[in-house]
């Protein structure tokens, strides 16, 4: 399959010049099965097309005879500094994209200055991606087996992780319909490795996302589990998948270091809102909760001008998911590395037509929602 595949590329990195590239190239790429599972949403895939659509609806009034001549992009975030205000976002399965799967993801974010989320569902073990060194955070799903979740956030803290993202949006899957109609299953080559015990399921089979997966996540897992989670670590936990500014608020109470505002990129509750039109009473919920609390924003971001839309709506940063497997399947490490550089470029370039030297002086007064 991987050889076929890298047959097929014959793009050169420096000639995508936007995301959007990468994600034209990419079914060149990957097999049906996988790319169909990257690119899906739930139901009718209406949150999926509303998370993109929704950035554009907030206008940028921009200064002007600013100096911005040196741009600043860089941020500190739960005491891990950042080069730029965007992480690489938790993707599951990414040796189906590329054989060198979440190492070479994990590569390209060390060399640009950015933390990587690394899924539950990874197909490279916590403690292979953490050994390249970089600031990576661990996407937690909590099963049934708690001692088994136990044992698996202290080998990410072993390993090097330096916060978790507790995804809190999935007490069951939403059903992807093209996941359902290709049969999905994880290849058989191929495995959940950080999940997968002795004499556990592995997730090789079934009929869509439910059937494979099902047994990754708990339907009963409810706030009271956050206090045993606490418990568990001493590192900074923030909840990812929440879209209720209530819900933000809950969770700071809690003692979450933050907040993800997500969707889950559209693909659990088909209906959600998109995120960047609840993103900022989410974060005016969170003010005066905890002086060190973080808001982060995901879903359909796919250019330097959403980073600097979500920036002055309030967000302390943001993710991206999708762009980054489109670059693994394209050219690998290479790909991923060649998406954060377009959008380090991008959020500099917006930044200097928008009259903002540093993040600081990107304010609410930038932007406003069209009518």
């Amino acid at each position: 399959m991987h050889a076929r595949r890298l047959a097929r590329v014959k793009h050169d990195p420096q000639d995508m010049v936007a995301v959007g590239d990468y994600e034209r190239a990419a079914p060149e790429s990957l097999e049906r099965l996988a790319h169909d599972y990257y690119r899906s949403g739930s139901g009718d895939e209406g949150t999926l097309a509303a998370n993109r659509a929704a950035w554009a609806r907030w206008l940028v009034h921009y200064r002007v005879l600013i100096d911005v001549a040196k741009r600043d992009l860089s941020t500190t975030i739960l005491g891990s500094r950042w080069s730029m205000p965007t992480m690489v976002a938790p993707a599951a399965l990414q040796r189906m994209a590329h054989p060198d799967g979440e190492l070479a993801t994990a590569r390209a974010a060390k060399a640009a200055g950015v933390p990587m989320g690394i899924s539950s569902l990874s197909t490279t073990s916590v403690e292979e991606i953490c050994a390249v060194g970089g600031d990576c955070w661990l996407q937690l799903y909590v099963g049934q087996d708690r001692g088994f979740v136990r044992e698996f956030v202290a080998r990410s803290v072993r390993a090097g992780c330096r916060a978790i993202a507790l995804t809190v949006d999935a007490p069951v899957w939403g059903t992807r319909e093209r996941d359902v109609r290709n049969h999905f299953h994880v290849p058989a080559h191929l495995s959940v490795v950080n999940l997968v015990r002795p004499g556990g399921p592995t997730g090789h089979s079934g009929r869509g996302l439910g059937e494979a997966l099902s047994w990754l996540i708990d339907p009963a897992l409810c706030w009271k589990d956050l206090e045993w989670l606490r418990e568990q670590t001493e590192l900074p936990i923030v909840l990812k998948g929440i879209v209720r500014p209530d819900d933000c608020v809950r969770a700071m109470r809690s003692g979450m270091q933050g907040v993800i505002v997500s969707n889950h990129g559209g693909r659990q509750l088909d209906g959600a809102p998109a995120t960047a039109d609840v993103l900022e009473r989410c974060v005016q919920a969170t003010k005066g909760e905890r002086a060190d609390g973080v808001v982060l924003v995901d879903g359909g971001i796919r250019r330097g001008v959403d980073v600097l839309r979500a920036l002055a709506l309030g967000a302390d940063g943001t993710l991206i998911g999708r762009p980054m497997l489109w670059g693994l399947a394209v050219h690998g490490e290479a790909g991923v590395r060649r998406v954060l550089e377009i959008m380090h470029a991008e959020t500099s370039q917006a930044m200097a037509l928008a009259g903002c030297p540093d993040l600081r002086s990107i304010t609410r007064d930038l932007v406003e929602r069209a009518s």
